[in-house]
């Protein structure tokens, strides 16, 4: 089984423009990213993926691999389907490329989850962490996962799931987080797909693989990653350098 790791990343950002290449202890927060990718080991092979010749220039010179996009793409399951395509691979994890601190053991979690699906029976793997308070239960930015008695993805909100009309039942609130594994055919019939109503309407890219029957096994975990965002986020990362 082969398996590589793909970064996504855009140069362009809303709330922090540029900040893949911004400095983070005398090097880029995406060279960062890529290396720590490298050095978990887990990998027979890591891209960084981009719409910008910066970025791949960064990561060429510094001796890493880059994949520059040919198309514009409205999600990061496009783009990393677009680069993967004529590449050899069983298994696709998408690594957040604005969270160089990584994590190796949820990684390593949704990697044996394929190594043991003898099946086939998941498209998709991903993580998720329970939330307790209202205010992170109630931000629609905290997108919000129920799943099955299996541990399948039934559904993604940015709204309360599940709603409690009762309390006291034992409900837990679980937040996803997006960190992707995927098996290759799972991000190339994505790419194939047209975008349909719950995803235009939540903006949540993984309810196309929903609607269309792809297997999303979630995966529990007390990680949370530490994102640069903001000029503010950059400053901590740097901190804890």
């Amino acid at each position: 089984m082969k398996i590589i790791a793909v970064i996504p990343a855009r140069y362009a950002s809303t709330r922090f423009p540029a900040k893949l290449m911004q400095d983070l202890g005398g090097k880029t927060v995406i060279l960062t990213t890529y290396e720590a990718a490298v050095e978990t080991n887990l990998f027979d092979d890591v891209f960084v993926v981009t719409d910008s010749e910066l970025i791949y220039n960064e990561i060429i010179s510094h001796n890493g691999k880059a994949i520059m996009s040919i198309k514009e793409h409205e999600s990061g399951s496009d783009r990393i389907a677009e680069a993967v395509e004529s590449i050899d691979v069983d298994i696709v994890v998408n690594v957040q490329g604005d969270e160089p601190f990584i994590n190796s053991e949820p990684l390593k979690e949704l990697i044996e989850f394929f190594k043991k699906d003898a099946d086939k029976k998941i498209d998709l793997a991903s993580l998720m962490r329970e939330i307790k308070e209202d205010e992170e239960i109630n931000n629609p930015n905290n997108v919000k996962v129920v799943v099955d008695q299996n541990q399948f993805a039934l559904y993604f909100s940015r709204s309360v799931i599940p709603y409690a009309r009762e309390k006291n039942v034992g409900v837990r609130y679980m937040q996803h987080i997006g960190i992707y594994a995927f098996r290759k055919q799972a991000l190339l019939d994505f790419y194939s797909l047209p975008m349909k109503s719950l995803e235009a309407s939540e903006k949540l890219e993984q309810l196309r693989y929903l609607e269309f029957g792809k297997r999303i096994k979630m995966v529990e975990t007390t990680h949370v990653g530490i994102g640069i965002d903001t000029l503010e986020d950059l400053e901590k990362a740097r901190k804890m350098l």
